[in-house]
């Protein structure tokens, strides 16, 4: 899925960001002017990078090919539209790979055709809170804060505390995808493996808990595309529409019952709905046990009881961080 808009103002530097992820790959083209961002192009593919990383610590050949190719058309894009500067970066299958040397080295070859000299790089977790929490929270009311952000990816989530500043992160090595391979075997799965998910989901989330203290929050703000997904669905939307989504609020009630409608759905239901990206209809389901864990954790310590959905995340923070 892509937006694009041709044309760039005098004076305004034009960057391109991408963020590779377990699940997706995407890429943002802006003008940066004054530290903000004026879009040019947004766009997204799945190419689920971290296929079987969580199990044999290596990427999948078909999965390296799937990003080469995606990457391949980043980079005419960004030629396309007078790109200067441009930076990648890779996140938690890409920590995770013992063969990312073939990762880095296709990347590199095809943005040097862009910027010579440029590469992917990998970024710690604190890191990645850090980009998410950015871009997040860049268009909300600082009075509604602390906020806690929470980047649902693949193959990691980041919980990020702070106002203007990021005040405590952590990363745990829980996502969609990392999920659903563990536990979520059958289609639909089992009452047992659903249950083991959640103790999967319910551990590793204590661990970031422990780091991150969201007792004192007063706003969730859920990004990437498991959140965005569930605010469509919540919304009753037939087709994607990325402009309702952003900055959408959430009520606990009609996020669960979205939550607990997926999570017991076939892929070929969830296939049906119409807002659902092909990509995320076999994953989703593990990360709705990930928001349905997180739900009762805010509403107990911190009274939340909706959720704040962002279109603007960790893409957007790493627009903002090209120097």
């Amino acid at each position: 899925m892509g937006l694009s808009r041709v044309g760039a103002i005098d004076g305004q530097r034009r960057v391109g960001a991408i963020d590779c992820g377990t699940n997706s790959i995407r890429l943002l083209i802006a003008d940066l002017v004054d530290g903000k961002l004026r879009d040019v192009h947004r766009e997204m593919r799945v190419v689920r990078l971290g296929q079987g990383v969580d199990a044999t610590g290596q990427f999948a050949p078909d999965a390296l090919a799937r990003t080469e190719s995606a990457l391949a058309d980043y980079v005419a894009l960004m030629a396309e539209h007078s790109v200067t500067a441009v930076r990648m970066v890779a996140t938690s299958a890409a920590r995770d790979a013992g063969n990312r040397d073939e990762f880095f080295a296709m990347t590199a070859r095809l943005l040097g055709k862009v910027v010579p000299g440029s590469v992917a790089e990998v970024i710690t977790g604190t890191e990645e809170a850090e980009l998410s929490f950015r871009g997040a929270v860049g268009e909300l009311d600082p009075a509604a804060g602390p906020f806690v952000v929470v980047d649902l990816g693949g193959g990691s989530t980041e919980l990020v505390l702070g106002e203007t500043a990021v005040q405590a992160s952590f990363s745990v090595d829980i996502g969609c995808v990392r999920l659903t391979e563990r536990c979520l075997h059958s289609d639909p799965p089992t009452p047992d493996q659903v249950e083991q998910a959640r103790l999967v989901a319910r551990d590793g989330l204590a661990e970031a808990l422990a780091v991150v203290p969201v007792d004192g929050a007063r706003t969730w703000v859920g990004v990437a595309g498991t959140m965005t997904t569930l605010s469509a669905l919540a919304q009753r939307m037939t087709e994607y529409d990325p402009e309702a989504i952003h900055l959408s609020r959430i009520g606990f009630d009609d996020l669960l019952g979205v939550c607990e409608r997926l999570i017991g759905m076939t892929k070929a239901e969830r296939l049906a709905l119409g807002p659902m990206h092909a990509g995320r209809a076999d994953v989703i389901g593990g990360g709705a046990i990930i928001v349905e864990e997180l739900a009762a954790v805010l509403s107990d310590r911190a009274g939340i009881g909706e959720l704040v959905v962002s279109e603007h995340d960790i893409l957007d923070g790493i627009a903002l961080s090209i120097a």
